[in-house]
């Protein structure tokens, strides 16, 4: 026995090694991709409060001299502590085809704030100048002024008619400390933070920007332009997709919002149209701060030029030393923190249902009119889901829940705001997995523990299958109050009213719902509808079989002169139809609402 030990040993030694090596170099990789489960937990990224990153402040300057100087007096007389901050100052060039009586004017205005830059003093790192050949215009300043070289490397963007708080810099330093080094509450989908007074809704007929007293900090989707940090990675991110779509001629456009109809009258003179494209398409969300009696840490003074005809004034009063209040340094965790789209409707990110208890609190707040869709997303292509949640949210639909294969994608709906069940997880807490023997029957399991959760909380309940479209909001109105359930004949509909909860109730009811499945799915494929009804009409329960062609359309591969006439509430297809067919028919009857990008061609506001 001595020789193989003697091998063993050497092989034991090099395998210790190989793990410590690979655990090392894993654990000091910057911010790894999270897991797709959105409750992961991480070792803190950097334990040190103070993290070694690069801080660059960028100008964006053109022809206001009296602006740049007071922006960058504001710049300079702000606490940097024993930080090294750099800054650098881009100056446009004038248009080169102005008359020639402007020429020596504009010459003059451009060499005068060279001049100012060139001698103005900044002691707090390097201080760098970019003037520019040609006239690039301000879509061009913000894009071209800054290539991430690490992604610990962040940049504080002013147009030069902005004015900063002395605080300003204290303030975005415990902010980067705290949202990006600290691994509990860093989110790869936060791009950054804005420091400007909240104050606009780009969504068309949003609700009002309103916020309590003691709400210091929040997520909101929008860019703010007026002093904005920006976080390396999302910013690279951006830079790749705008080259990819400007290059292939694609446009921001995003309908039902404002910023569209801007980019539409000044065209690539702006460039947030861009972003805001972009976060849409990423569902990335940007901190802001929230102060009372209108005062912020960054002012624009909003002086003439390419956004204003003529000057507008300051627009909120800049936070000065004085202020003391002990909640401005309160960098609450991100789970405690509210989140709100371009609508300004408020988001609730990450909400993966692992438990019975999760469920009910989940059901509480997406309930509307003690109403509760349950939607299984197994078997329906991604895009079918995309342009379901497209649907819903167009006919101001959130009283649901998704059931869906535990995947990247669902788990991206989660994080994106939908309320999501974690099936694997859910059946283990439920103890389901000993109830079934065929795997076919875990999807109609988790139905039913939904189901009985919803009665048993006070609710009405649907259960559909995500391979159908609603087109209007009424599909999900029980009619009938003479009937208790409906089942529909050729979807996977179901009605069950709350009032009735007595007949699902029980364990009973969960283990002969269990048999049933796993006897009826060795021999075929059944409905979570076919089985409901059996069981209740053993029961002695009346349940209502639903015509959905009264309701809707089934669509099928090829067209047979359908149409949606008027008074159609849905349309519904078999769940082996191809999803390119799908796809397809939906675009002839001009219900496909999905774009290139994956995401949803319009934002639709709904007042709260």
């Amino acid at each position: 026995m001595v020789g193989p030990r003697r091998h063993f040993l050497p092989l034991l030694l090099f395998s210790l090694s190989v793990l410590f090596f690979f655990s090392y170099y894993h654990s000091s990789l910057p911010h790894s991709p999270p897991s797709p489960n959105p409750k992961f937990t991480l070792l803190p990224q950097n334990s040190n409060s103070n993290p070694n990153f690069t801080f660059i402040i960028k100008v964006l300057a053109f022809n206001r001299l009296d602006s740049v100087a007071r922006c960058l007096r504001s710049l300079a007389a702000a606490n940097y502590l024993t930080d090294e901050v750099h800054l650098h100052v881009y100056v446009d060039h004038f248009a080169l085809g102005d008359p020639p009586s402007n020429i020596d004017q504009k010459l003059q205005e451009s060499h005068h704030i060279l001049e100012f830059v060139d001698g103005f003093e900044w002691k707090f790192g390097n201080k760098l100048i970019h003037y520019r050949t040609a006239n690039v215009g301000l879509q061009a300043q913000w894009l071209e002024a800054w290539w991430p070289s690490s992604d610990n490397e962040f940049v504080f963007v002013v147009e030069d008619d902005l004015e900063v708080s002395p605080l300003y810099y204290k303030f975005l330093r415990s902010l980067v400390v705290n949202y990006y080094y600290n691994a509990s509450n860093y989110r790869p989908y936060i791009y950054g933070a804005s420091l400007q007074r909240p104050r606009f809704v780009p969504g068309k007929h949003g609700n009002k920007l309103q916020m309590d007293d003691r709400t210091r900090l929040f997520l909101y989707q929008l860019v703010g332009t007026w002093g904005q940090l920006l976080f390396p990675k999302p910013w690279k991110e951006f830079r790749m997709w705008y080259d990819n779509h400007k290059a292939k001629g694609i446009k921001p456009f995003l309908d039902g919002m404002v910023t569209t109809g801007w980019y539409k009258k000044m065209g690539e003179k702006i460039w947030t149209p861009w972003f805001i494209k972009f976060i849409h398409t990423r569902g990335y969300f940007n901190i802001y701060t929230n102060f009372l009696h209108e005062r912020a840490l960054s002012v624009s003074h909003r002086d003439a030029g390419v956004n204003y005809g003529k000057t507008a004034g300051p627009d909120s009063h800049v936070l000065d030393k004085g202020y003391l209040d002990s909640d401005f340094w309160d960098m609450q965790p991100l789970s405690d923190l509210k989140w709100y789209d371009f609508c300004f409707r408020e988001k609730f990110p990450d909400r993966v249902v692992g438990s019975l208890d999760e469920l009910g609190s989940v059901l509480n707040s997406v309930q509307k009119h003690d109403t509760v869709i349950i939607v299984s997303l197994f078997g329906v292509s991604e895009l079918a889901v995309r342009n379901l949640l497209c649907h819903f949210e167009s006919l101001n639909i959130w009283n649901y829940v998704l059931i869906g294969p535990e995947s990247d994608f669902v788990f991206d709906l989660a994080r994106r705001g939908h309320p999501v069940i974690g099936t694997n997880q859910f059946l283990k807490s439920v103890g389901a997995y000993k109830l079934m023997s065929l795997q076919d029957s875990y999807v109609e399991m988790i139905k039913v523990y939904v189901l009985k959760k919803c009665l048993e909380s006070g609710y009405n309940a649907w259960v559909v299958d995500g391979n159908m479209l609603p087109l209007s909001s009424d599909l999900f109105v029980e009619s009938d109050p003479s009937y208790d359930f409906y089942v529909g004949k050729s979807s996977e509909l179901f009605f069950a009213r709350r009032s009735f909860a007595q007949n699902i109730g029980g364990d009973d009811f969960i283990s002969k719902f269990a048999t049933m499945a796993n006897s009826l799915l060795v021999r075929q494929s059944i409905s979570f509808g076919y089985i409901m009804a059996k069981l209740l009409e053993e029961k002695g329960v009346k349940v209502k079989s639903l015509d959905e062609t009264s309701l809707g359309l089934m669509i099928v591969n090829s067209n047979v002169n359908e149409s949606l006439g008027d008074g159609k509430q849905m349309v519904f297809w078999s769940r082996d139809m191809a999803s390119d067919l799908v796809q397809k028919r939906l675009q002839e009857f001009g219900i496909w609402t999905v774009d290139d990008d994956l995401s949803c061609k319009a934002v639709v506001c709904h007042q709260s």
